[in-house]
């Protein structure tokens, strides 16, 4: 994992995945009152990177699971005993298909992988303020996606709402069309300069009407 400092108080952790052709991103803020992990990738090896970054830094850390997928939770159980929090919808998943996902995609497993779900869900939104963090319910991808606000440097971390790769730069859906125009509305809202996803590079807030235009083709298709 390959730490890169977008902003002062951003830090993006980076690992190639030559399987999927595109990179796996985990993030890293560091707040006023706490420190917060957004995903935890493919197990304990995955966050170890990030807690030697950290290892000086004793604010509480916050941990944000973006979506149920396996390759954003794995690594949960490091952080066990810290607040590690996702939609509600994600928990519900994660308890019936935890296992399976292990017992199917181990080749993948970095380090050690146990049983960990969020300990902390909601429905809507999500406020720190004394670090200027807001979360917030993002579905498209998957219906319980949620995305991380960082109102002081500006930063959006959008999970797997962006796609893999600027050729592909809208994910795959596994909600609808209507819901994914949605949320790239609902970026729009937010004041950000970048954007960071699960495993393409860091965006400009331009990727958004990329996304427009690229959605509005396959619905074309589709419709068609």
């Amino acid at each position: 994992m390959k730490p890169i400092k977008i902003t002062n108080r951003n830090i993006m952790f980076t690992q190639p995945v030559p399987q999927w052709g595109c990179d796996m991103n985990l993030g890293l803020i560091l707040g006023a009152k706490h420190n917060f992990i957004i995903d935890t990738g493919f197990g304990s090896g995955s966050v170890k990177p990030i807690m030697e970054y950290i290892d000086d830094d004793k604010k509480p850390i916050i941990v944000i699971n973006t979506h149920s997928h396996w390759d954003h939770l794995w690594g949960n159980w490091v952080f066990e005993n810290c607040p590690i929090i996702a939609h509600k919808l994600c928990r519900e998943i994660l308890e019936e298909h935890w296992d399976a996902s292990v017992r199917e995609l181990s080749d993948f497993i970095d380090g050690e992988v146990h049983k960990c779900l969020p300990n902390v869900t909601f429905e809507g939104n999500m406020y720190f303020p004394d670090d200027g963090i807001e979360l917030f319910h993002s579905p498209g991808h998957s219906a319980n996606s949620i995305s991380v606000y960082d109102a002081v440097d500006k930063m959006l971390y959008a999970g797997d709402e962006i796609g893999d790769t600027d050729e592909e730069i809208i994910p795959k859906i596994n909600t609808d069309m209507a819901t994914m125009q949605s949320t790239i509305a609902l970026f729009k809202q937010y004041d950000f300069d970048i954007c960071i996803s699960g495993h393409n590079k860091p965006q400009k807030k331009d990727v958004l009407g990329r996304m427009d235009a690229a959605l509005q083709e396959a619905w074309e298709k589709q419709s068609k």
